[in-house]
């Protein structure tokens, strides 16, 4: 087996510029990676070829940054590249007069990404983490496991030796909690 670098040594690589250094992200990470970009599109090409486009995202921003967890932040990057991969492939498949309508407009309106909105989401996501930290451990990672890493609650299920049924209900219990959480916060729902 060959020993895998540590993420601060890859951040190294990539602050020298190295081409080593998308090597050895994907060594390490390639294939929660996939695993996340596949749970996102259904389709391997697909997935492939967001994670590929994820590996240059992260060359071309460390630097200037410098991640604290590595895997959280190319999982993010995997994840946004693949959401929007997964909207442009279900717009082309949308036929309706009344979506080609929308999209037409679409320049016709202001940019909803503000300040303001930028500094909502933050909050917003403050506040998710609020949420997450107070829950139990395992429900947190069947919350994680869930929503950030798409898996199924039939994948779910088998991993922690459970019934779908318990998995779904228990889903169900975290998002009711995570609305009064919200509420409570200050958030319309």
């Amino acid at each position: 087996m060959v020993a895998k670098l540590d993420d601060s040594r890859i951040i190294e690589l990539f602050y020298a510029r190295s081409e080593q250094a998308v090597t050895e992200l994907s060594k390490k990470y390639g294939a929660v990676c996939k695993k996340v970009a596949g749970n996102i599109l259904h389709n391997p090409l697909d997935a492939e070829e967001c994670v590929n486009d994820a590996y240059l995202g992260v060359w071309n921003t460390i630097p200037p940054q410098k991640p604290e967890l590595l895997l959280a932040y190319v999982c993010r990057i995997v994840r946004n590249i693949s959401v929007a991969k997964y909207h442009a492939v279900t717009a082309v498949k949308r036929n309706s007069n009344y979506d080609a309508a929308l999209d037409e407009l679409e320049g016709c309106f202001a940019s909803v990404d503000t300040v303001e909105s930028e500094l909502a989401v933050r909050e917003l996501s403050h506040a998710i983490n609020g949420f997450l930290a107070s829950l139990d451990q395992e429900s947190r990672i069947i919350f994680v496991w869930r929503y950030w890493y798409a898996d199924s609650v039939t994948v779910i299920a088998a991993r922690l030796r459970r019934s779908e049924n318990s998995v779904s209900v228990r889903l169900f219990r975290i998002r009711e909690k995570l609305k009064k959480y919200l509420k409570k916060e200050g958030y319309e729902l």
